[in-house]
């Protein structure tokens, strides 16, 4: 009986990534308004606890405001899944958690987090992802996708701010 337990445990929750002392983070790239000519500064690291770590300072000169992290991945079925679940431990700040269908999608779809200070397992339910593209929502339907391809954590709070998010584990949940 037991290892039908475990095969059931599986299929509940599906991991997108899980961080560690031997993570790899190849896949993560930093995107931050640099891109628009701001000067915002951020990094993802595992800390000593195996934890990913996302941290840095958004400024506001040069029309920036905003510091991003994305991985990339090979396409993963999610139309049989109905949530996504991160476990954090913010700094009580607001952070978007994004996706996208395909890498080469224009938009993402966007939800707000917002962390208490504590770790916490946050659910996102993926029917509740909003489209957004460059901080303007779409006049589109909710996330109704087959695939996620890309995820991201974005802090853009219009505010010069210095932030630390650390991340254990982000799933795919029934």
């Amino acid at each position: 009986m037991k290892p039908l337990f475990i095969l059931i445990l599986l299929f509940v929750n599906s991991p997108i990534f899980n961080f560690n002392t031997d993570s790899d983070l190849s896949q993560w790239f930093i995107v931050n308004d640099g891109v628009m000519g701001g000067v915002s500064e951020s990094s993802l690291i595992i800390n000593e606890e195996g934890h990913g770590l996302f941290s840095g300072k958004v400024r506001l000169e040069n029309n920036g405001g905003f510091a991003s992290v994305r991985h990339n991945f090979n396409p993963v079925k999610v139309s049989e899944k109905t949530a996504i679940q991160i476990k954090l431990k913010g700094d009580g700040k607001i952070y978007q958690f994004r996706v996208k269908d395909k890498f080469d999608t224009f938009y993402s779809y966007v939800i707000n987090m917002q962390t208490t200070g504590k770790w916490e397992t946050i659910s996102i339910l993926l029917k509740d992802m909003k489209p957004q593209f460059r901080g303007r929502k779409l006049n589109m339907a909710n996330f109704d996708r087959e695939y996620i391809s890309e995820i991201a954590i974005l802090i853009g709070n219009k505010k010069k701010e210095s932030f630390n998010l650390q991340i254990d584990s982000i799933n795919l949940k029934n």
